[in-house]
């Protein structure tokens, strides 16, 4: 995808249909873990849409350093750590590619 098709993912985001699509689904995700909260996952999964359309030409293998750091400063009051959170960003970043 290049630079135009990056415009085009982030011309069709919304970012209110996408937190609540998560807010709705997260609970059934593969990697959801009990006693987790939606706003553990938020921060996660807003990186996950905002980065899809950002680097919207990238993979996300070829930037995941950058997200974790983002991660870091964006989190927030999320209890997960990267490791757990990088799967929900994973997640918000593939539906947007679909």
């Amino acid at each position: 995808m290049g630079g135009l098709g990056g415009k085009a993912v982030a011309e069709s985001v919304n970012p209110t249909a996408e937190e609540n699509y998560w807010r709705d689904n997260y609970q059934q995700e593969s990697y959801y873990r009990s006693g987790t909260t939606f706003d553990d996952y938020a921060p996660a999964y807003r990186l996950g849409w905002d980065a899809s359309s950002r680097y919207g030409d990238r993979s996300f293998e070829d930037i995941e350093s950058v997200m974790e750091h983002d991660y870091t400063t964006l989190r927030g009051q999320s209890r997960l750590e990267w490791e757990d959170a990088k799967h929900a960003t994973r997640a918000a970043w593939d539906r947007i590619r679909r």
